[in-house]
């Protein structure tokens, strides 16, 4: 997963603490001037590096997939207080998140200039160059803390983005949906033998299960998302609904669990709509309408009915779900119908 391996970011008292005791440890191996232009050097140095590390290990959000951007966009926290404590107001997760990357970027060239700059101000009076040498240190000391608020907004998204349940967008993918208390983790959790892994978003307190299986050496990854697609669109945060808009670039298909008996606690008619309304946002998505058990009732129009409880039509309604998602390997042609195609 393309979060997972970013480093930790350091606050900007650890860098510079960082820096100056390095830096300290270098005079120390020298004298006069010498000393001071490397304590200069070395403090300069760390402080460029580092920052630029940060920068630069994260990925170029440009290239990013789609699905991972959006939620991305939707779990980086742009209303987090800064670190004075006033409230942080900004347009968008990943535009602000590219925005501290960005001046942690240039806090990174800045601290490699003043390490030049006041190098080259030393004159080998010692008293002279001693003080050359704190007012470098304090010019970097400012550089550092001018970016502050970026190195916290970044080390909050990269503990969030690491987090996240290893999902491969290129892997052919069934969604599960539906009201809760209708099947569908059962469901998850019966066509994967419960080898499945469960992870929590940053942004529901509710897990997020994917699991995996094989059909005819094609490796399928099937996604339960409860607290996210089991109620409207209406009674979900804006942040769920952006997760939900990250979704549509993962389907391949949704299988929509239904309960005709009304035992889930929820009437036929709602679970109906929040059906429809998926539908009407995976546009592109084949949505495979499936009544669960079917022992207690099949008072609905579906396309499959199936009772977990009693292991009935389960094999059956994933044969389906996997022809719903129109997966095909594409195989290169060999050299013979290559020609053919030609002529």
């Amino acid at each position: 997963m393309i979060f997972e391996s970013l480093p930790t970011t350091p606050t900007s008292e650890e860098l510079i603490d960082k820096a100056f005791s390095r830096a300290a440890r270098a005079g120390r191996a020298k004298s006069g001037t010498q000393a001071q232009q490397s304590m200069l050097q070395t403090a300069s140095n760390i402080l460029s590096d580092n920052l630029g590390n940060i920068a630069t290990e994260w990925p170029d959000f440009r290239d990013v997939d789609p699905f991972y951007y959006e939620l991305a966009d939707a779990i980086v926290d742009v209303s987090e207080p800064r670190s004075d404590g006033s409230p942080d107001q900004g347009s968008g997760g990943v535009d602000e998140l590219r925005k501290s990357l960005s001046e942690i970027q240039w806090a990174s060239r800045k601290t490699h200039e003043i390490g030049r700059e006041y190098q080259g101000k030393l004159t080998g009076d010692l008293d002279y160059d001693r003080k050359v040498r704190k007012q470098g240190f304090a010019r970097l000391a400012d550089i550092v803390e001018e970016v502050e608020d970026d190195l916290l907004r970044v080390g909050k998204a990269r503990n969030d983005l690491r987090d996240l349940p290893d999902i491969d967008p290129d892997e052919p993918t069934i969604v599960v949906a539906g009201y809760p208390n209708v099947g569908k983790s059962s469901f998850v959790n019966e066509v994967t033998n419960a080898r499945n892994e469960i992870a929590e978003y940053p942004f529901t307190t509710k897990g997020v299960r994917v699991g995996h299986f094989e059909r005819d050496h094609i490796r399928y990854q099937i996604v339960d998302t409860p607290g996210l697609l089991d109620r409207p669109a209406d009674e979900r945060n804006d942040i769920e609904n952006q997760a939900v808009s990250a979704l549509t670039h993962l389907a391949d298909a949704i299988v929509f669990v239904v309960d005709a008996s009304g035992y889930c606690g929820y009437p036929l008619d709602a679970q109906l709509e929040l059906r429809d309304a998926l539908s009407a946002q995976f546009e592109d998505v084949t949505v495979l309408t499936v009544c669960n058990k079917s022992d207690l009732s099949t008072d609905v129009d579906a396309d499959a009915y199936m009772s977990i409880e009693n292991d009935e039509n389960v094999d059956g309604v994933l044969d389906e779900a996997v022809e719903a998602t129109g997966y095909e390997i594409e195989l290169p042609f060999d050299d013979r119908e290559r020609d053919r195609d030609a002529s």
